[in-house]
């Protein structure tokens, strides 16, 4: 069994940054395994939002990129997200992935 438990969100203004954080535990070997962040906004479907392989290579979605930097510390089995320059339109759940294993979502809001 595998968990993740993000953390991070919360309400802020447009422009403003976010660092969201996921620690993953159990039965994995976490530096050797590629790591997704997804988001889904009310009323949308989940979308992939980062990833990062676990060479540290990342890959984004065209809406994020620029805005948005993953990481990871593998010393401590955590994930990152760091989030510049918010807009509202980044409103949603964001949730750590890996495989069929999901954490239960940390709430980003942004205000005009």
């Amino acid at each position: 069994q595998v968990q993740l438990v993000e953390s991070g969100g919360g309400l802020v203004q447009a422009g403003g940054s976010l660092r969201l954080s996921c620690v993953v535990s159990g039965r994995i070997a976490f530096p050797l395994k590629s790591m997704y962040w997804y988001r889904q906004a009310p009323g949308k479907g989940r979308e992939p939002v980062a990833m990062i392989t676990a060479a540290m290579v990342p890959n984004y979605s065209p809406s994020v990129k620029g805005r948005f930097t993953i990481s990871r510390d593998n010393a401590k089995n955590t994930l990152y997200l760091q989030i510049n320059n918010l807009k509202p339109e980044d409103t949603a759940v964001y949730y750590c992935n890996h495989e069929e294993y999901w954490g239960q979502g940390t709430q980003v809001t942004v205000s005009a």
